[in-house]
């Protein structure tokens, strides 16, 4: 799995598009910043530098290089990498794949400043080239339809020597054959290069993060190339200067003083996820919690709560008598264990839409689980969200709430660029008309006007001991805890889906939903609280 890394102390890591790093480029070719041969020149010495980095033993040379070239720019880098390695002492052979008099003026000028052999790929095909490293500068982010399965065949026989040790591979900018938007393989996935390390220039590209990305892309390294800032990128979720001084608590604050979360609990046997929640919103700092189930449910909750207070709410005539008496309440999590029966969907109307005699429940709302399969039911459920409502779905969720959407982003991929999961989010962020935090280890976050980030749970902050069951609910609960505090939607899923990963990291190898909330503590600390 790869990881975002480029040594700089940023508030946000961008993440591009191939269109806004071409216009980057081109801007700053158009303004005489630099041209496109100097841009090749720092994008080759970057990758160089950054292989002998990643394995120090490669700086001493005499080591031996396989170049694959595209037709492309990407091709140009390759050239000047290989001419880079020679004169640096290592063997190197040079394989093109492509027509050196259809090339760009920039890359042909770097093929002819190689000056070495150059094989084509029949020679190749079928030949056991013992070497150290295979360069991938095959096809960069332009790539907008699936590469012809014999050049990556070639390059895959040479990684997969039998009985050898492998050769590292470097994949040039990103894993030929990747979709450098939606991070899915154009055609067969199954064909997409497989690199140890990327070396990108400029900015990471979604593609990095996205679907398939990781697993191809192996360790991500960023490159500075010059090249200025890009407006209107998505951005990668991090913690802001601002999202930690939220987070703390003044001295002298008061219980009330950090908000009331509401987490309303299914019957009898059915409440650990609420529970669960429950104790995620209280670590994270709301200064009450309470669980509200059924009745018959009251001595269960009680039993395993202490600090979380408990309260029956019978049906939605009770919950909105509640609602109208006590003001304190400043967020509700529907959803965890909550069930779907005609009960349950009255009570989630009730929180979004008032019962005829009584408003809306006017604070914020995260709906989990449960609360979205009653959303995808029921169309007039779905049209009362609003724009302080937080939907947190999983794959299969999302594909209910908006089959289309799943559909076009899991459909195969012919054609660049490919639809993505940023590009599924913000459509269901505007039709919603609040925010949808779509979970994975891509996570994407979006709100109704367009604001999108990733959170990519990948190589240096993977986290796969998230994949137990009732990790989401912690997450929902860190959501609702955030909202009750006075987050708005968009800073809780950011801040909750950041906090929920560096407690799964804290906390390693065992993890279990139980000691999400448990390991918060030492995460705050960590992080100067």
């Amino acid at each position: 799995m790869g990881a975002l890394k480029n040594g700089r102390v940023r508030n946000v890591i961008e993440l591009l598009t191939a269109a806004q790093m071409r216009a980057t480029e081109a801007s700053a070719m158009a303004s005489g910043a630099v041209t496109g041969l100097e841009l090749m020149e720092r994008a080759g010495r970057g990758v160089v530098d950054r292989l002998h980095a990643q394995w120090p033993e490669m700086a001493a040379g005499s080591l031996v290089a396989l170049v694959f070239c595209g037709p492309g720019n990407n091709g140009g880098d390759g050239f000047v990498i290989a001419r880079l390695l020679r004169d640096a002492g290592w063997a190197v052979d040079v394989v093109f794949c492509g027509d050196a008099d259809r090339m760009s003026a920039d890359a042909r000028a770097n093929l002819d400043r190689w000056g070495g052999p150059i094989l084509n790929l029949g020679e190749v095909a079928g030949r056991d080239i013992a070497c150290d490293l295979v360069v991938d500068a095959l096809f960069g982010t332009g790539l907008t339809r699936p590469v012809d399965p014999t050049i990556l065949s070639v390059l895959a026989d040479q990684v997969g020597r039998g009985g050898q040790r492998p050769p590292w591979v470097v994949s040039v900018d990103i894993a030929s054959g990747l979709d450098a938007d939606s991070g899915r393989a154009l055609g067969d996935p199954a064909r997409a290069v497989v690199a140890d390390l990327t070396v990108t220039f400029h900015r990471p590209k979604l593609g990095h993060v996205l679907a398939e990305g990781p697993v191809h892309s192996g360790w991500v390294e960023v490159v500075d190339i010059g090249l200025s800032r890009t407006p209107e990128a998505v951005c990668a979720v991090t913690l802001e200067p601002a999202d930690r001084t939220a987070l703390g608590k003044g001295i002298a604050s008061h219980k009330f003083g950090h908000g009331h979360a509401l987490v309303l609990s299914g019957g009898v046997g059915r409440g650990g996820a609420a529970r669960l929640a429950a104790r995620g919103a209280l670590r994270i700092g709301a200064g009450l919690v309470t669980v509200g189930c059924p009745p018959a449910a009251l001595m269960e909750a009680a039993s395993r709560l202490d600090a979380v207070m408990v309260r029956k709410v019978e049906d939605a005539t009770a919950l909105a008598d509640w609602l109208a008496t006590d003001d304190r309440i400043t967020a509700i999590c529907v959803g965890p264990g909550f069930g779907t029966s005609e009960r349950e969907a009255s009570v989630l109307r009730t929180i979004l839409a008032g019962d005829g005699t009584r408003p809306a429940f006017g604070g914020r709302v995260v709906l989990d689980a449960d609360a979205l399969t009653l959303l995808a039911r029921d169309e007039t459920l779905f049209a009362l969200l609003h724009d302080r409502c937080l939907l947190t779905p999983h794959g299969g969720e999302f594909a209910r709430l908006f089959p289309d959407l799943a559909q076009q982003e899991t459909a195969k991929a012919l054609t660049g660029p490919a639809y993505s999961k940023v590009d599924a989010t913000r459509e269901a962020a505007r039709r919603a008309g609040c925010t949808v935090l779509y979970k994975g280890p891509d996570t994407v976050i979006a709100s109704p006007d367009g604001q999108c980030q990733v959170h990519a749970a990948v190589g240096a902050r993977a986290a796969p001991w998230l994949a137990t069951a009732g990790s989401g609910d912690v997450l929902a609960g860190f959501a609702v805890g955030l909202m009750a505090r006075g987050f708005d939607p968009m800073q809780a899923a950011r801040c909750a889906s950041y906090l929920h990963t560096d407690c799964a990291r804290h906390f390693g190898p065992g993890l279990i939903a139980e000691d999400l909330p448990e390991a918060l503590p030492a995460v705050l600390r960590s992080i100067g609280l």
